[in-house]
């Protein structure tokens, strides 16, 4: 069984970056390099925060706005919950939400949840290409998501249509270049069906 370790942002500037996922609450969940890799339009995933009630969404979104962020679609009720969706100054797309309407206490900044969610083209043939690596499947929902049983990592490894998370996000589908992201885990360098990289995570 491969493991799924850690999120390694490739940013074209690495102080800003880091200053700004330290300012935004996401520093103990991904890491930062340099890269000036060509990408355009959308890279093809985004990170989901998932927080206990709407003013945690509000507290974090304001945090993410100081740090540099910009706004994708402002955070708002819906049948499911509560959110909004920010952009990094680096492009890296940010959902913050929760699946209450109401708060029940005073607002923080606190994370209960980060995903990874990889847009994918197939999330059925996607999910087969990492079974087959063996990452166990912790939940699934046909062709629509699936999340992988992820024990070492602080982060949740799940995977979405492409076009769907495009949609979710604000953004257009389109997207050329570098994903830039590289995720880390045990099973050696290789490269998924989508582009997504994998590379052997640090000690």
């Amino acid at each position: 069984m491969i493991s799924f370790e850690s999120v390694t942002l490739e940013v074209p500037d690495l102080a800003a970056a880091d200053a700004f996922y330290r300012a935004f609450g996401l520093g103990p969940y991904v890491n930062v390099r340099a890269s000036d890799a060509p990408a355009t339009g959308f890279r093809g995933f985004a990170l989901s925060l998932v927080v206990s009630q709407p003013g945690d969404v509000d507290a974090l979104a304001a945090a993410a706005l100081d740090a540099g962020a910009t706004t994708l679609k402002p955070a708002a009720k819906g049948f499911w919950g509560y959110g909004g969706v920010v952009r990094a100054p680096d492009g890296t797309i940010c959902k913050i939400a929760t699946s209450r309407k109401k708060d029940t206490g005073p607002a923080t900044r606190r994370i209960d949840q980060v995903a990874l969610l990889l847009g994918v083209a197939d999330v059925k043939a996607s999910r087969r290409f990492y079974a087959d690596r063996g990452l166990a499947v912790a939940r699934s929902f046909g062709g629509k998501y699936v999340e992988f049983d992820t024990p070492s990592s602080a982060v949740t490894l799940a995977l979405y249509p492409r076009r769907a998370l495009a949609k979710d996000a604000g953004v257009p589908q389109e997207g050329d270049g570098s994903h830039r992201i590289v995720i880390g885990g045990d099973a050696g360098p290789f490269t998924d069906p989508d582009g997504f990289v994998w590379e052997t995570a640090s000690a």
